[in-house]
């Protein structure tokens, strides 16, 4: 089955799925009280967002400086770095890496780099135990699933769901609250946290200047997640530059906002390196992956590149009325919503993604809520000409010439008796709209109705 056709049965069964819509509807609700709450911290929101997109466009316009700037400075201060041009390269060096250590258990605080790569079933697969550490992640790990949100990865589940799901696994109370879930989750995980001999994580922001990772979270499994273990390994786009640490006074409390309603996110960590000869605590060794995996094939597109700017928020996917009624699995790739829409098809193939981009009302609530002012209504027509440009037949534009031709004036449509309208329009109707809503029946032309006034 084609991707495309896949996603459209995947979002009719879902959008009329009533206890998905219950949950998500839920969990939306409380996202929008704590972050209107949150915006409300701003004197000035626009001018912050304005500010945070410029600074990220002046990354993008000398984003090869800067990657060689964060090298340097990061080897400088002890640190590897690796290059990545795709998912294989990235996976083949990082197994090489943990094969020459003789690795055979891995901790992993939240990225969705790492699901972009799809680094868990690699490492499985090679015979290394990979455990995530983050509540949302650990969840859907233990259900057999992917991330459903990009900042809320269970999202998609009720307490009840939780509950029911670590009874079956754990052999918990099946009235287990959600304190007593976490306190089961959090024990089990310290005891990862200490026998693990790596800890891999994702970057928020990649720091030139002084050759760091900033790292942001509210549970603190990331923080043990590079400082209990041995060996820190950092799994980062190479977008995620910022030009300055000094910058992150501007984009951690936005990123925090758009993301949780919070004015600052609770672990706030920059790491520049592996330990020094003097210090206690922290990995004896600290490897930077940078990935483009289609990043560097986004930017050459001059319309499209602006899309490199996002902070991961998913601001856009809570505003979205599309994604609150499909939900996270329907978009079947790693990044859903509008922002996933844009940057899925450059990474994974316009032909089988791009209809991803269709996908979209157009209403601009993601524009207005995104904290770098990513004009993503804009960026998602521009994908659809792609689309079209790279996918269409001679017949279909054949029809739409020959559409254009007869709509392009009010006699020429005339033309055809609503009998005919009602026959081709109605069965292009049940394709389009499904078989849930009925297209309105001709009776009489516009041109006749309007002369006849009978429309005021």
């Amino acid at each position: 089955m084609k991707i495309s056709s896949k996603f459209q049965i995947d979002s009719e069964r879902k959008a009329f799925d009533k206890q998905h819509r219950k949950t998500i509807s839920f969990n939306m609700k409380q996202y929008n009280a704590a972050v209107s709450r949150g915006m409300n911290e701003y004197v000035d929101l626009d001018l912050a967002k304005e500010r945070s997109s410029y600074l990220k466009e002046k990354v993008l316009n000398n984003w090869d400086q800067y990657l060689l700037e964060f090298e340097t400075n990061f080897t400088n201060n002890g640190g590897e770095v690796y290059w990545a041009k795709d998912s294989k390269e990235l996976i083949d060096q990082l197994i090489e890496i943990l094969n020459e250590e003789e690795s055979t258990s891995v901790v992993k605080s939240k990225s969705m780099t790492t699901e972009e790569v799809e680094l868990n079933e690699h490492l499985e697969e090679n015979n290394i135990e990979v455990v995530e550490t983050d509540l949302g992640e650990f969840i859907v790990q233990v259900a057999g699933e992917k991330p459903y949100h990009i900042v809320t990865p269970a999202m998609h589940k009720s307490k009840e769901d939780v509950a029911e799901l670590f009874c079956e696994k754990f052999n918990t109370p099946i009235e287990s609250t959600p304190e007593e879930l976490t306190a089961f989750v959090r024990d089990r995980l310290r005891r990862k946290f200490l026998d693990a001999d790596v800890g891999i994580t994702g970057a928020n922001f990649i720091l030139p200047d002084i050759g760091a990772v900033a790292l942001t979270e509210n549970e603190g499994n990331g923080l043990m997640t590079m400082a209990f273990p041995k060996i820190h390994i950092v799994i980062a786009g190479i977008e995620k530059l910022i030009p300055s640490y000094k910058d992150l006074t501007r984009f951690w409390p936005i990123l925090a906002t758009h993301g949780t309603g919070q004015k600052v996110t609770v672990y706030s960590s920059i790491i520049t390196g592996p330990k020094k000869g003097d210090e206690k605590n922290g990995p004896e060794r600290m490897i930077v992956f940078l990935l483009d995996n289609g990043r560097t094939e986004l930017f050459a597109k001059d319309d499209q590149y602006s899309a490199l700017k996002c902070i991961r928020c998913g601001s856009c996917l809570n505003a979205c009325p599309v994604y609150k009624n499909i939900g996270g699995y329907t978009y079947n790739s790693t990044y859903s919503g509008p922002i996933g829409a844009i940057i899925t098809p450059h990474l994974n193939g316009m032909k089988d993604f791009g209809h991803l981009s269709f996908a979209s009302s157009l209403c601009g609530k993601c524009k207005d809520v995104c904290p770098v002012n990513i004009d993503i209504p804009q960026l998602l027509l521009f994908n659809r000409r792609d689309y079209v440009r790279q996918n269409s037949k001679k017949v279909e534009n054949t029809i739409v010439k020959s559409a254009g031709y007869f709509l392009e004036k009010r006699k020429r449509l005339d033309l055809f008796p609503h009998g005919i309208k009602n026959i081709s329009l109605g069965n292009m109707a049940k394709k389009v709209w499904g078989p849930r809503r009925s297209f309105p029946v001709f009776k009489e032309s516009f041109s006749s109705q309007w002369k006849n006034k009978k429309i005021e």
